[in-house]
């Protein structure tokens, strides 16, 4: 029987340390008060605690990789035992942050596809040599059923796909991250504001002259978009993506060094990210559809970062074998999902445009005109870029669809990781003879979906991909059509 093994004795170093951060707030406090009570020195033993309990982790946690399984054990006065086959591995993340790093060490992550969402129910090993996890990840990751797979993960030479450039911090300002820093240094300026107690009177407002509120505004910005630089090359400097075996490898990191390896037969398709602020950019994304992985751990599903729109394309036709899905022409879904579209951005602007008609009606400023026109620009460009932005396809033996305008995305999903179809119309798609159409499968969302597809394309799609699976409904879905259009 395989021996039960400990974490390495080097994460006494690492644990403390990373305790006596979470503990900071306490020891300060602690510090305080004892100055101000007298206690010096004494108020120091509060360090003991996080150190205490880096120690106890170290001594009640175990491990064992066996012919079959993975199995850990760990807590003290609540006793936790995990156990899972080895053909339920989907990724294994190796992760090593700064002091990892000087110590020679990395964590293991082992992703199994349960929905369990606890930190406590997670196989993670915390720490481990570089060189040991490293070889696990390989033993993992080529073990099929218990049997060793032919196309060992070690066996094979590293191929490198693409690797980051400098020039990939263009995008990072556009792909969303920078409205989390702007909103950052807004709550930021608040809690300053607050904190040194700065009362604004109406003489002062007076004062500002628009100058100064340009001036404060393209600060803000300039704030913004150095955060956002910094936080893109903090997660994603060093990024490579590789194929060795049977697996893809992820690396990417700056401080901490994160490597991701996903089991190729596990991955069913890939999700081309298209936000607007991204396209305008002439940027793109791609993420993995990873069978048995949860959206909750996308962060393991990341193929590539924003970067070039030619890059991503690269990167899909290498992880799919072909370029179709990714540039491939889609079925457009025509004037009734156009319609929709429309109807729904004019409904959306008329809760700003009406109010407004009211107020002009009852002697308002006639600036008011200004915010119904841009409502109305708006909504029309919105509606105009979502009905472009709508299709599907089968293409090379992928279900592809795309929609979205502001967040918009192409999705791509192998035709043998379907497991299911999936049809909805709401009362007022069925007046219009078109239907939500889902493909159903075990990775990512669970789903790859499009909306306001026409009835007889989502059956076209449906018998295309799956072949013979939708044919014994395909008479009474006819009918209902029918029903449907007249």
């Amino acid at each position: 029987m395989t021996p039960w093994q400990r974490l390495d004795p080097r994460m006494l170093l690492v644990h403390p340390i990373t305790e006596l951060v979470k503990f900071l707030p306490v020891l300060i406090g602690l510090l305080i008060a004892g100055g101000a009570s007298g206690t010096g020195p004494w108020a120091l033993l509060g360090v003991g605690l996080p150190v205490g309990l880096g120690v106890v982790r170290y001594l009640t946690t175990t491990y064992r990789v066996s012919e079959a399984r993975v199995e850990l054990k760990r807590g003290l006065l609540q006793r936790h035992t995990l156990s899972t086959p080895l053909d339920r591995v989907r990724t294994v993340d190796l992760s090593a942050s700064l002091i990892h790093r000087l110590l020679g060490l990395a964590t293991v992550v082992i992703g199994t596809g349960s929905v369990a969402t606890d930190s406590d129910e997670r196989l993670e090993l915390d720490a481990l040599p570089r060189e040991h996890a490293t070889a696990l990840r390989e033993h993992l990751l080529q073990r099929r059923g218990g049997a060793t797979d032919p196309a060992a993960v070690g066996g094979n030479p590293e191929v490198v796909v693409v690797t980051f450039t400098p020039r990939w911090l263009w995008y990072a300002p556009f792909s969303g991250a920078v409205l989390v820093a702007a909103g950052a240094v807004a709550a930021a300026a608040g809690q300053l504001a607050e904190f040194v107690d700065i009362r604004i009177t109406e003489d002062d407002i007076a004062g500002i002259g628009p100058g100064f509120v340009l001036a404060v505004a393209v600060g803000a910005l300039v704030l913004a978009v150095a955060l956002a630089l910094a936080g893109y090359l903090l997660t994603n400097a060093g990024f490579a993506l590789s194929r060795q075996g049977a697996a893809w490898h992820v690396r990417r990191g700056l401080l901490t060094r994160r490597e991701t390896s996903i089991d190729v037969t596990r991955l069913a398709g890939v999700t081309i990210g298209e936000p607007a602020a991204l396209r305008l950019a002439r940027g793109r994304k791609v993420g993995a559809i990873v069978t048995g992985l949860g959206s909750d751990r996308a962060g393991s599903a990341v193929l590539l970062p924003p970067a070039p729109a030619r890059t991503a394309a690269e990167v899909t036709r290498a992880v799919l074998g072909t370029a179709a899905p990714a540039s491939g022409p889609l079925v457009r879904h025509g004037r009734a999902a156009t319609t929709r579209r429309f109807t729904r951005a004019l409904l959306g602007a008329a809760l700003v445009v009406v109010p407004v008609g009211v107020g002009l009606a009852l002697g308002g400023p006639t600036w008011l005109a200004a915010i119904a026109a841009a409502a109305l620009v708006v909504a029309l460009a919105l509606a105009t870029d979502r009905a472009r932005s709508l299709g599907h396809a089968h293409l090379d033996g992928y279900v592809v669809t795309r929609s979205g305008s502001v967040l918009r995305s192409r999705d791509a999903l192998g035709s043998e990781h379907v497991i299911g179809w999936n049809l909805r119309a709401t009362w007022f798609q069925r007046r219009a003879g078109l239907v939500s159409v889902a493909a159903t499968t075990a990775g990512g969302k669970g789903r790859v979906e499009v909306a306001d597809v026409p009835v007889e394309a989502a059956l076209v799609l449906a018998s295309a991909a799956t072949p013979g699976l939708v044919d014994q409904f395909l008479d009474v879905a006819h009918d209902r059509a029918r029903e449907v259009v007249r």
